[in-house]
């Protein structure tokens, strides 16, 4: 059974492009690829033939992933909790590195070059319900660190 996605409104937005990108653009050129090889002739030794084909699976697969996806979105609500940290919210934190700056999302959406961690990492966790002025102690692959929230929003 599928479980529920959780995604902001932009993430969902975003998988949806992705999606109509996919289907309408993606999926037309694969299918020039294929057949353009198939012109070569025999395709049973046909390496283009082959790896279009093998594109053309891959894309397939992300097509239904993001179907799922979409199907089972469940859109993030901010409520109205202000200055608590929840899922959705973007926060500044200091530690011994400085200030960063992270938004707390579900699963799907997470793109850490864009600052977009995932609710269910260690940092996400340990900031969920937190406050401004809250000091954090994260236990992650890179190790132990203390963080101090400065502010959310």
């Amino acid at each position: 059974m599928d479980k529920p996605v959780l995604l902001t409104k932009e993430g969902l937005d975003k998988l949806q492009s992705e999606l109509e990108e996919l289907l309408t653009v993606r999926r037309g050129e694969i299918a020039e690829r294929i057949k353009y090889a198939k012109d070569f002739g025999d395709i049973t030794e046909n390496a283009e033939y082959e790896d279009a084909k093998n594109e053309q699976g891959m894309l397939e697969g992300r097509i239904l992933t993001l179907e799922a996806m979409i199907r089972n979105a469940v859109i993030i609500e901010q409520d109205a909790q202000a200055g608590v940290v929840q899922v959705g919210s973007t926060v500044e934190v200091k530690d011994d590195d400085g200030v960063q700056a992270f938004t707390i999302v579900g699963p799907a959406e997470v793109d850490v070059t864009a600052g977009k961690i995932s609710m269910e990492s260690p940092v996400g966790k340990a900031l969920l319900g937190r406050r401004v002025g809250d000091r954090v102690d994260v236990q992650s692959p890179g190790g132990a660190r203390q963080l101090r929230v400065v502010s959310v929003h």
